[in-house]
């Protein structure tokens, strides 16, 4: 469906610099990547707002990277809507049908269509200066998609939205996906990434650094800054050395742990999930071969239960559900143990 290849560009002291990835068609591809890492000069590029220096663009199998904007069959849904002022939503909406001369009546029953499917109908006659944010993106939406293109283009859609108007428009957008639309999102966030993407490219620097599903992404992240961005927080360097039998042994810096790992003996960083660390009152309550003492030092309330950090020397951060916290009654200064099976220790060369 959408190829890019060896995409670059240079705006003063940002370099974008070989960017490529493809997205099939029903795809759903999400750009991950923090505020200046290249997000939206990478689609003001595909759309052809900004021309490239190098590389190429090309949909269904042609070339588009010189295209006017108006013929490459994207539609484009940018942050702040941009939705024209002098138009009601129905306007807006019609906007493209019009403009390809699609005739009163199609034009009319395509509006309907959209407005159902993106739940306007309701505001088919307001202005955009009376919608909040989350009606005035799902009204972006409809007329993005009212022009027919072959692939959404989505520039931080939900970013500026509510968390209630934020959880309505992502299910829309999943609705969009199943419903066979190819999509192409940008974002900084990584929760926001996961409930949406088939697959994943992070960016750092002006290039994607890892491209996988988001499960991969998470298990297995190929850099300490793929693994910060995607939140996990018990990183450890050191060095991998050979264990005894089918388990190596990671030794850090005040942490040492045995590991289920084919990486070669070597520097590397030692990467736990906070999901995968098991807190205890007794030292033997698991069969984890990491075992660590250490004293709780905060217990806070996080999403879908709590974060406890353990001081053992280094920190380490543990989630458990609020059943698990109370039952133990987990409280700063308590001494508990920490366990970590040796599969869950993920390690990538330093």
């Amino acid at each position: 469906m959408l190829a890019v290849e060896g995409l670059s560009k240079r705006l003063g002291d940002f370099s974008m610099h070989d960017v490529t990835f493809d997205v099939g068609s029903g795809e759903y591809f999400v750009l991950l990547g923090a505020s200046g890492t290249g997000k939206t000069v990478l689609i003001e590029t595909l759309t052809g707002i900004i021309p490239p220096d190098a590389g190429r663009v090309s949909l269904r199998g042609r070339d588009i990277t010189r295209e006017r904007v108006q013929r490459r069959s994207l539609g484009v849904v940018f942050q702040d809507q941009a939705l024209f002022p002098h138009l009601s939503v129905r306007g807006n909406i019609a906007y493209g049908p019009s403009s390809r001369r699609e005739g009163r009546m199609r034009t009319a029953k395509a509006v309907e269509r959209l407005a159902g499917e993106t739940g306007t109908l309701h505001l088919l006659d307001r202005r955009p200066k009376t919608l909040s944010g989350g009606e005035a993106q799902r009204v972006a939406l409809a007329r993005a998609l009212a022009a027919g293109p072959d692939c959404l283009l989505l520039d931080e859609p939900l970013s500026s939205l509510d968390t209630g108007a934020r959880g309505e428009l992502r299910a829309l957008l999943r609705r969009l996906n199943i419903g066979g639309a190819t999509v192409v999102h940008v974002t900084h966030d990584y929760e926001e990434a996961v409930s949406l993407a088939t697959k994943i490219g992070v960016m750092e620097g002006g290039t994607i650094v890892q491209i996988d599903t988001p499960e991969r992404i998470l298990m297995h992240p190929r850099s300490e800054f793929v693994a910060r961005f995607v939140g996990i927080r018990n990183m450890y360097r050191g060095r991998l050395e050979r264990g005894e039998g089918d388990t190596s042994r990671f030794i850090g810096r005040g942490i040492d742990l045995d590991v289920l790992t084919d990486a070669p003996p070597g520097p590397c960083i030692a990467l736990v999930r906070s999901e995968d660390v098991t807190i205890g009152l007794e030292h033997g309550a698991t069969s984890a071969r990491n075992v660590i003492a250490g004293t709780v030092a905060d217990v806070l309330p996080v999403r879908l239960g709590f974060e406890a950090t353990i001081d053992a020397g280094v920190e380490i951060a543990a989630h458990l559900a609020g059943e698990s916290v109370f039952r133990m009654g987990l409280r700063r200064g308590m001494r508990v143990y920490a366990s970590i099976k040796a599969s869950a220790v993920r390690v990538i060369q330093a």
